[in-house]
């Protein structure tokens, strides 16, 4: 059983910023990657920002410049820094974790349930 949890969100002001947590536990043998998704309504859910186990970043254009990923001190977590925000950025968040419970396992994506961010004056 894998858990991943998403924190950190609330109601921002335009051109504020906030930090989001995701921590990933259970039966985890290794970890490929971490990313944040988001999806706003009546959207498709997009990436925001990856890291890869080697600590390589991509961002989305939307995010780009604005936003920080960065892995956490322990292990299986991920933060996400986000400055400057936009209405636009208004969504909820998604932590998703690929990786394996084992080491002949399958490689696979777990997602958490997400937090919310409001951008609003």
């Amino acid at each position: 059983q894998v858990q991943v949890v998403e924190s950190g969100g609330g109601l921002v002001q335009p051109g504020g910023s906030l930090g989001l947590s995701c921590a990933a536990s259970g039966s985890i043998f290794s970890t490929y990657s971490m990313a944040w998704y988001r999806q706003a309504p009546g959207e498709q859910r997009e990436v925001v920002a990856l890291i890869t186990r080697d600590g390589s970043t991509n961002y989305a254009d939307a995010a780009k410049g604005r936003v920080a990923i960065s892995r956490g001190n322990a292990k299986n977590t991920v933060a996400l820094q986000m400055h400057s925000l936009k209405l636009a950025d208004t969504a909820v968040y998604y932590c998703n974790v690929v990786l394996r419970t084992g080491a002949t396992g399958p490689v696979s994506n777990y997602w958490g349930q997400g937090t919310q961010v409001n951008v609003s004056s």
